[in-house]
């Protein structure tokens, strides 16, 4: 059999496979199968979105990275015989309604208030032309590095350059229609006020939210009351006037001819709107995807203007792009909390994924994140320890350099080096760097109480005893001192022995009192690594009472 015959053979198991899969991607794509049944078109359009009223936030990656599966997944499912494209479009030329309050003097900016965000100076510096040509770059960077295969497209552009022409004069032309499907969805007082066009004020340049006063859909052109007070007349073409939200979702679909595009639930009852507009203009509405909101660490909505929640660039501060991708794949209509806590758990969670993927078969294999995270490729690692334990011996180490992380990982794992183990090593330096700024300032020893002291030293005559190179009897001595303690005896299960069990009570009380957090890998994982005697002299200054001092 031939190499392309081979190809060919896996594809078409890939595809027969993909038909059933359960996975939410392939949900998707196979909507878009579906779709080009009933409406034939030799190239498949994925568009996403993007309001660059502030930096771009997680939530603006996660549209681009789950497209992106859903991209992959249609070509597993057709077999790569029909091109597709991925559009990202920045509605820049939007007003800026309210200055953002994470930008540097926001005061500064107050005279461009409803001015395009194309013609907003920007606050950051950097030479960019304005705030949405900076906001624009921020995003297309992070997209750029993560290696996305996308097209970006400006709505300054598009309506300047005459893209959006013909379907503006579609709008002018079903003006009525238009007002006949947005009028229902507002109040009275903004019925009386209401129009699909926003005039650019010739006078101030400002995107004006006013009654129009006539449409002429023969010339094309609107008239409305500018805010010198003087009427004037404007073709609707050329960058003259820009569409209101709503009707700019619709009309952008039919103009471009999109095919997917998913959104926040934030726009779930919208979407009825944005399809009518788009079957006036003559389009036919995408395939949706409607996603859960991301919620900052107190559940409250994340936004680009209040800067609450996780930017780009921390979490790569601190983690893979690999890793925030696996955080978009899982659960995408579940609303999730996205702060700094869920990104160790996040990057262990995507090395497991990729341990596991081997020794996978093909269907299990369609089912695993980082086929989806990889476009079907994914690298072969082998991690010998998990990121929640270098976290953690970082945290006892009070290290500040990843070459004291890696004394203790060499420790662990004989054999391993920077050199030998790249991965390892850039996850020493996002664990050193998490610990510095997220873990160290949060510390919280205690004194232990009577009943932990005494525990304490039975683990430390306990540890005494154990062979430093085994794992198991490092683990099972801090069980067997667990189990002794009747406040930390569970009697729902049974040690190997048949008395009782450990709690977790008893591990948690072990990284207050020796690490000042909350929880943390397998114990006896985190003693072999750190090493017996380091432990000791770490049971011996919590004993001492010198940890809760130093702390306070």
């Amino acid at each position: 059999m031939t190499a392309t015959a081979q190809v060919e053979d896996v594809a078409a198991e890939l595809r027969e496979l993909a038909e059933t899969a359960g996975a939410w991607p392939f949900e998707e794509a196979r909507k878009i199968v579906e779709r080009l049944k009933r409406k034939p078109k030799a190239e498949v359009l994925f568009e996403t979105g993007y309001g660059p009223s502030g930096l771009p936030h997680i939530g603006t990656f996660g549209e681009v990275a789950r497209t992106t599966m859903v991209r992959h997944a249609f070509h597993v499912l057709t077999e790569g015989k029909i091109p597709t494209r991925l559009l990202c479009f920045s509605d820049d030329m939007d007003g800026m309604r309210k200055i953002p309050e994470n930008v540097p003097d926001p005061v500064a900016l107050k005279p461009y208030l409803q001015m395009p965000l194309t013609k907003v100076p920007n606050p950051f510096g950097g030479g960019y032309e304005s705030f949405g040509h900076h906001n624009n770059a921020m995003l297309r960077r992070f997209l750029d590095t993560f290696g996305f295969d996308y097209e970006f497209a400006s709505a300054t552009d598009y309506y300047f350059s005459g893209k959006l022409d013909p379907i503006l004069l579609k709008a002018a032309a079903h003006y009525e229609a238009i007002m006949e499907v947005m009028l229902p969805t507002l109040g009275e007082e903004r019925q009386a006020t209401y129009s699909p066009f926003l005039p650019i004020s010739p006078t101030s340049g400002r995107v004006l939210y006013v009654p129009l006063k006539a449409v002429d859909a023969t010339a094309g052109t609107i008239t409305f009351t500018d805010e010198d007070g003087v009427d004037k007349t404007v073709p609707v073409t050329g960058g003259n006037v820009k569409l209101q939200w709503k009707p700019d979702f619709g009309a952008r679909w039919a103009a471009l001819d999109v095919d997917f595009e998913m959104f926040g639930k934030d726009h779930q009852t919208n979407a009825p709107i944005y399809d009518a507009i788009c079957n006036i203009l003559g389009g036919v509405a995408p395939e949706h995807f409607v996603y859960e909101l991301f919620l900052d660490e107190n559940g409250q909505k994340i936004s680009k203007s209040k800067g609450n929640g996780l930017t780009i660039d921390e979490w790569l501060t601190y983690a893979s792009p690999e890793s925030l991708a696996l955080y978009m794949f899982q659960s995408p209509r579940s609303a999730k909390k996205l702060h700094f806590d869920v990104i160790p758990k996040a990057v262990d969670e995507y090395f497991n994924f990729l341990a596991r993927y081997p020794q996978q078969d093909w269907k299990t294999r369609l089912g695993n994140p980082v086929w989806h995270i990889h476009s079907g490729n994914p690298p072969v690692e082998e991690l010998p320890l998990t990121f929640g334990l270098m976290l953690k011996l970082a945290s006892a180490a009070n290290a500040e350099d990843k070459a004291v992380l890696w004394r203790f990982i060499e420790r662990y794992a004989p054999g391993t080096s920077p050199e030998t183990h790249p991965t390892l090593d850039q996850l020493a330096g996002y664990a050193v760097r998490y610990f510095i700024d997220r873990v160290k300032p949060r510390r919280a020893y205690r004194l232990p109480d009577e009943v932990e002291a005494s525990a304490l030293a039975a683990l430390d005559a306990a540890l005494a005893q154990v062979d430093g190179e085994d794992r198991d009897a490092i683990q099972n001595a801090v069980l067997d001192v667990g189990r002794a303690e009747p406040r930390y005896q569970d009697h729902k299960r049974k040690s190997p022995t048949g008395g009782p069990g450990v709690t977790f009570a008893w591990f948690s009380a072990l990284y207050e009192l020796l690490l000042g957090e909350k929880e943390g890998p397998r114990f006896g994982s985190f003693v072999a690594a750190y090493g017996i005697p380091e432990t000791r002299a770490l049971i011996a200054r919590a004993l001492a009472g010198e940890l809760a001092k130093g702390a306070a």
